[in-house]
């Protein structure tokens, strides 16, 4: 199975122009992720959408992930 991490740079990677520009950090505690999700200035409208809705519905996937694991998970932009 593809972890959290993966799968955020998989999306991201498929909706910007510059795939070469995604990178996710993780950031692992006991209970709890972090992501860190870093794209070309000119990509960060394309990531978190019209009024942040393509940004929420990824958060939401990985959220999901993570409850199955047992885990809490916060998705961050830089």
């Amino acid at each position: 199975m593809a972890s959290m991490k993966e799968l955020v740079e998989f999306i991201a990677k498929s909706l910007v122009d510059d795939p070469s520009q995604v990178y996710v950090s993780e950031i692992e505690g006991e209970n709890s992720v972090i992501l860190e999700l870093r794209v070309g200035p000119e990509d960060m409208g394309r990531v978190i959408g019209k009024g942040g809705r393509t940004i929420n519905a990824i958060r939401k996937l990985v959220r999901v992930i993570a409850a199955k694991q047992g885990k809490r998970v916060t998705l961050e932009v830089v």
